[in-house]
């Protein structure tokens, strides 16, 4: 590693882009606690699994538009009910002019609910995982849903756990270029020695500031670059 600002002046920074404090903090995002987390019912933690995986390298207003196709066509993603969608149904769905032509993403919403199913039976279900899941060690979440999950790897692991409120910072072209021009990683983005250089940088301004990952994610990329959050 080599220069490491405080959180006070990186904040203080995008305080100075953003129209003063009030302007910055008008920026940020809710999160949820963990009991908020916890009560999340499974069909919509599918929903949204299902919808970031479609957002992922396509136009996020047009998945949004069509959602509603999708939350009928796969039974308001009750994951049990999806279950039971049989090859010859999914590629019926996977070529639905109402919803998106796309085979291996349409095959991933079952995928993705054999998942959760699984976790149900095996760690008391995805949304008690979720909950419980220590901020200081958030990219091993990111690997867990990399791992016993379908298409859920680079950052729509982590755009699927800021949009149920999980607080976990995001891997954007402005967080890269901050890391990368402050030489705090000395490996590559996607592997595990660098994403543990990033995880360790924010676990130090999280206790500084008393900040959720999120909210550090944020205000970081409002303090550099074309503030893509």
């Amino acid at each position: 590693m080599n220069y490491l600002e405080s959180f006070s002046t990186i904040y203080q920074r995008a305080c100075e882009r953003k129209g003063g404090e009030d302007g910055l903090e008008a920026l940020l995002s809710p999160v949820k606690t963990a009991s908020q987390i916890v009560q999340t019912p499974s069909n919509r933690l599918l929903s949204e699994l299902s919808k970031k995986v479609f957002q992922s390298g396509f136009i996020w207003r047009i998945v949004d538009l069509k959602w509603p196709a999708y939350e009928q066509a796969f039974f308001d993603f009750e994951p049990m009910k999806v279950l039971m969608l049989s090859p010859e149904q999914l590629q019926a769905r996977a070529s639905d002019p109402a919803l998106i032509r796309h085979q291996k993403k349409t095959q991933a919403i079952y995928d993705n609910a054999l998942m959760m199913n699984e976790l149900e039976r095996t760690q008391g279900g995805l949304p008690q995982l979720i909950s419980n899941w220590p901020e200081e060690n958030i990219i091993g979440l990111w690997a867990l849903l990399k791992s016993k999950g379908a298409r859920l790897g680079g950052n729509t692991g982590p755009y699927f756990l800021r949009s149920i409120g999980k607080p976990t910072f995001a891997l954007t072209n402005d967080i890269q270029g901050y890391f990368k021009s402050h030489k705090l990683i000395d490996y590559g983005f996607s592997s595990k020695s660098g994403l543990n250089q990033v995880q360790n940088v924010f676990n130090v301004w999280q206790q500084e500031s008393g900040r959720n990952l999120t909210d550090l994610s944020r205000i970081l990329a409002l303090s550099v670059g074309d503030n893509k959050v």
